[in-house]
Formats: structure tokens, C-alpha cells, sequence
């Protein structure tokens, strides 16, 4: 699959996947000088890039697994969704999660995006649903005797 990319701004790198397996492509910092996020605080990190999901597709932006376990570092939102119709410079709001500031580097990789199918659903309001063994029950209910 080709999915068109948009370099917005001058030192913007197009997503890249870093090995043969890998099933997230980076995002780099499009960054003119580093950005110190300290603990606790969130920033939005531009990437300087927009892309062109195809419909019935999203892209879902995730941690890169070395900066959030060295450095503390991953998205607020844990994982972002990105629309197929959205057109404007993807965005990384990196969390500082530790107890130091965390710089981060022009052209440095923040975050990955991985591509999936994303199904549409008719949603239909009725009476009642359909009932199954473990009905309403919620947080640490599966696997309970």
C-alpha cells in the first residue's frame, strides 16, 4: 500500500519503518532547536508531516517502546487516532512520565504509526441487549469463578 506523505516544513522526514518487521513506521521531532519537557508536563511535538490515510483505515500513533522505558517519555493519550480524512501535520503529545526533564532532539523518533483497517458501524438504539455469562460485570470480572 502507498500512502502519500506531505512534508510541511524544512527537516521534516517522511515515516520510515526502522526494520523489515517492524509494524510501526517513525515519527521524528521536526524540531529547530531540542525541547525540554519537565516531569509531569506534556508537549506537543511537531512532525512536520502530514499523510493521506486511505478510507476505511486509520492510523494509530503509539510510544516507541526505548524512549518510554529509558527515558519515561510516551504519548498523553497513550494512543493517538488519526482519520482517514485528517490532512493537517501529525502532532505528538509526549508525556514526561519520570521524575527529570526529558530533552528531546531535532530529528529525534518520538512515537511510531501504525496503519490498521478500521471498520464503520451502524449503531441502533433498542430496549435491551442481548445477554451473555458475564453481563455488566466490569474492571477484574473475566476469569472470576
Amino acid at each position: 500500500m502507498t500512502v502519500n506523505v506531505q512534508l510541511l516544513r524544512e527537516g521534516a522526514a517522511a515515516p520510515a519503518y526502522g526494520s523489515a518487521g517492524a509494524a510501526g513506521a517513525d515519527l521524528h521531532a521536526c524540531l529547530p532547536q531540542p525541547l525540554a519537557i519537565p516531569p509531569g508536563q506534556t508537549a506537543l511535538v511537531p512532525t512536520g508531516v502530514a499523510v493521506e490515510i486511505p478510507e476505511g483505515f486509520a492510523g494509530l500513533v503509539f510510544a516507541r517502546s526505548g524512549l518510554a522505558t529509558k527515558r519515561n517519555l510516551a504519548p498523553a493519550n497513550k494512543v493517538g487516532v488519526i482519520d482517514s480524512d485528517y490532512r493537517g501535520e501529525i502532532l505528538v503529545a509526549l508525556h514526561n512520565h519520570g521524575g527529570e526533564t526529558q530533552t528531546v532532539e531535532p530529528g529525534e523518533r518520538v512515537a511510531q504509526l501504525v496503519l490498521t483497517p478500521c471498520l464503520r458501524a451502524d449503531f441502533a438504539p433498542v430496549e435491551q441487549l442481548s445477554q451473555t455469562k458475564r453481563g455488566a460485570g466490569g474492571f477484574g470480572s473475566t476469569g472470576t469463578a
